[in-house]
């Protein structure tokens, strides 16, 4: 009599996790401790080096990110704005306090800081920062009267320059811009607001680009 046996396989995945230094991984593979690589292939693949680059979050768990934005993270901030339209901008003066001046079109915004609604420039990252701006009266104002622009942080005033607007015969013979700047450092949520002050209860900006205007720059 024959006997025959009959071995059936059966397969079944096994989901682990293995650690490495750890006896509590929070990974497929954990490992608590250096890394070392003694050989890679150089990737020639552009839309590989573009979109696949391993970098280390806070949790320690290795993720993958493009290229674009490690180098917009890095960058350091550039910011132009202007006031839109070349028209004379009225900015209302209550109670002889400086009014925040209207730049609400962007040139370049390179970590998106600045609020165009807003007219605020908001830090993201720490760092020293040169800060100018520029700003040219419009010329139907005919009184004297002083006039000026200011740079503030936080709701402080860090620069300013203010002179008297001469008018003769009801023509302005001073010069009509305002012109400040500053060096100065910011930690991230660091707020900066540029803003026009005169006596008389309403001021006429000219929006043109080329005559009202700011630029931040992040010098490190």
């Amino acid at each position: 009599m024959k006997i025959r046996y009959i071995l059936l396989f059966f397969t079944h995945t096994i989901f682990a996790q293995v650690g490495i230094g750890t006896t509590t991984p929070m990974a497929t593979l954990d490992v608590n401790g250096n890394l070392k690589v003694d050989t890679t292939i150089l990737e020639t693949n552009q839309q590989v080096v573009r979109d696949s680059i391993l970098v280390i979050s806070q949790d320690g768990m290795i993720n993958r990110t493009k290229a674009t934005t490690i180098l917009n993270a890095t960058l350091p901030t550039m910011v132009k704005a202007s006031m839109s339209g070349g028209g004379s901008i009225a900015h209302a003066i209550l109670l002889s306090a400086p009014e925040t001046i209207k730049y609400d079109t962007e040139t370049i915004d390179n970590n998106n800081e600045f609020d165009t609604t807003t007219h605020v420039f908001t830090a993201k990252q720490d760092g020293i920062f040169a800060i100018s701006a520029q700003i040219k009266i419009s010329s139907l104002i005919t009184l004297s009267t002083n006039f000026g622009i200011g740079i503030y942080k936080n709701g402080v005033k860090i620069a300013e320059e203010e002179f008297l607007s001469i008018a003769v015969s009801a023509v302005n013979v001073s010069s009509p811009f305002r012109t400040t700047s500053t060096i100065t450092d910011l930690l991230a949520g660091d707020e900066i607001t540029f803003k026009v002050s005169s006596t008389l209860a309403t001021v006429n900006l000219l929006g043109n680009s080329t005559e009202s205007f700011f630029t931040i720059y992040q010098l490190r």
